[in-house]
């Protein structure tokens, strides 16, 4: 049977390791991988075949709304007239909106990241008997997997 798991690179992993030798389970029949995590920033304007779900664009239409609304309706008293000042409110709005936007998702985005960070850093694969399974589980458990999985082969 075959148990992957998860862990980030610590002593821990060391720890579990040497726990499964101890078992039984031979050195041989134990693979740690360790894995490049990105390093390269998200991209902040989607494309047609690739989106994160991250919008640049809802504030700044909401605002851009809103603002032509106000903008058209002073335009009536002001020298340009309700069209110019519309336009000009409903501009002004989406940059502020698009500006808003830009700055949660840069700071206040990158900030939450970096405070979660429990990211998978090393895939362990252990090839076992059946007879070990619940042990090497445990053991990976206990020695703070951040997942776990089995296949029979």
């Amino acid at each position: 049977m075959q148990i992957f798991s998860t862990f980030e690179h610590s002593t821990y992993l060391e720890l579990a390791l040497t726990s499964l030798e101890k078992i039984g389970v031979e050195k041989s029949h134990i693979l740690a991988v360790p894995l490049i995590n990105r390093v390269e920033e998200r991209r902040l304007f989607d494309t047609l075949h690739r989106a994160d779900g991250v919008s640049l664009f809802d504030k700044g239409a909401a605002l851009a709304t809103a603002f032509s609304v106000i903008g058209a309706s002073v335009g009536f008293v002001l020298e340009w007239g309700p069209i110019y000042w519309g336009l000009i409110g409903a501009a002004s709005g989406f940059l502020i909106g698009f500006i808003i936007d830009y700055f949660i998702f840069k700071v206040v985005h990158k900030r939450k990241a970096k405070v979660k960070g429990k990211t998978s850093e090393v895939i362990v694969v252990i090839n076992c008997p059946d007879e070990l399974v619940e042990k090497v589980e445990e053991i990976l458990w206990e020695h703070l997997a951040l997942g776990v999985a089995k296949v029979e082969g």
